[in-house]
């Protein structure tokens, strides 16, 4: 697997390869950062947004298969940017499986999902590019920004190599237009540093999700207050750990007054935002995002949590909930 040190944005590098995209048009989620979509808009080409699947919060495979059958799009589809969201996997089998039928690139955003496995696979491994993110709230971050692009094919890695450079070889010879993504020296010392220590904070992140998932359900809260995480089969290493709950703001509210830290990621689906007013989604096309932004909310989750701490964000959320 080749990698690239990059300064953000990351996302963007790996897209500058597909360059004969123009106006051509991207599937990916409306359930995501905005990043995921801007690196395919600052292209010129046109995001096809799906929605996700209501119990993992990532792209809906069997809505991708849908798209592709539609012929309402005046652009041709080709990539799928799956988004392993919150920490955990997409079901790549089925991605790449209606990728490779249909002839499409996939470019993986694990921004927030280093480390995690899908069907023995390391998210980013799977698809033609995987992207990740080391912004310092990551599970592995730097000081300041940074990414990295990988892939394993040699022709695609040779290019990247270029694009990150502003497009030239040799130096002053510019055969693509690229960005200057280069990732500083400090952050990449400070990366090294870290990069031993990612798959045991990975594992205090799991143990401490599993751990509110079993009190959560001992408290009574899991059906008719909360629903949390659920994995199905696909790996999770919880850069988030989000709960669908009932009187969501309330919660958070109650919450960040007892000094408890929590956020709402996100609370506008992307189809709904006034840049994207031009691709003329409205409310109700994808149900099931514009739901889950009305009720996730994230919890803390890092490796450091005390006992004593987690023990606090739960008596302060049987609390709100009167259990």
């Amino acid at each position: 697997m080749w990698a690239a040190r990059m300064q953000l944005p990351w996302l963007q590098v790996a897209m500058l390869f597909l360059f004969h995209l123009w106006r051509f048009a991207v599937i990916t989620t409306t359930y995501t950062f905005f990043a995921t979509a801007g690196a395919v808009s600052r292209l010129n080409a046109v995001p096809v947004f799906v929605d996700i699947d209501p119990k993992t919060y990532n792209i809906d495979p069997q809505l991708i298969e849908e798209i592709l059958h539609k012929k309402s799009f005046g652009q041709k589809i080709k990539a799928i940017i799956p988004v392993h969201l919150f920490g955990q996997s997409a079901e790549m089998n089925s991605i790449m499986d209606i990728a490779r039928r249909h002839n499409l690139i996939v470019i993986e955003d694990a921004a927030q999902a280093i480390g995690a496995e899908y069907d023995g696979k390391k998210t980013g491994s799977m698809g033609e590019f995987g992207c990740f993110s080391f912004f310092p709230s990551k599970n592995l971050g730097a000081y300041g920004d940074g990414g990295l692009v990988v892939t394993d094919n040699d022709e695609f890695a040779e290019k990247l190599r270029i694009l990150r450079l502003h497009g030239s070889r040799p130096k002053y010879h510019h055969k693509f237009i690229g960005l200057n993504s280069r990732l500083d020296n400090i952050q990449a010392a400070v990366l090294e540093v870290k990069l031993k220590h990612i798959d045991k904070w990975n594992e205090g992140r799991i143990l401490n999700a599993e751990w509110y998932n079993k009190k959560f359900a001992e408290a009574g809260l899991i059906g008719d207050f909360i629903n949390v995480p659920y994995s199905n089969g696909c790996g999770h290493v919880y850069n988030q750990y989000v709960i669908r709950a009932g009187n969501r703001d309330g919660l958070a509210k109650h919450l960040k007054n007892n000094g408890v830290g929590c956020e709402i990621y996100y609370p506008i689906p992307l189809h709904l935002q006034e840049c994207y007013k031009n691709l003329g989604y409205k409310e109700g096309d994808f149900p099931i995002s514009e739901f889950a932004a009305k009720e996730t909310l994230a919890l803390p989750v890092y490796p450091e949590l005390s006992m004593e701490q987690k023990e606090y964000v739960v008596e302060n959320v049987r609390k709100f909930y009167g259990r």
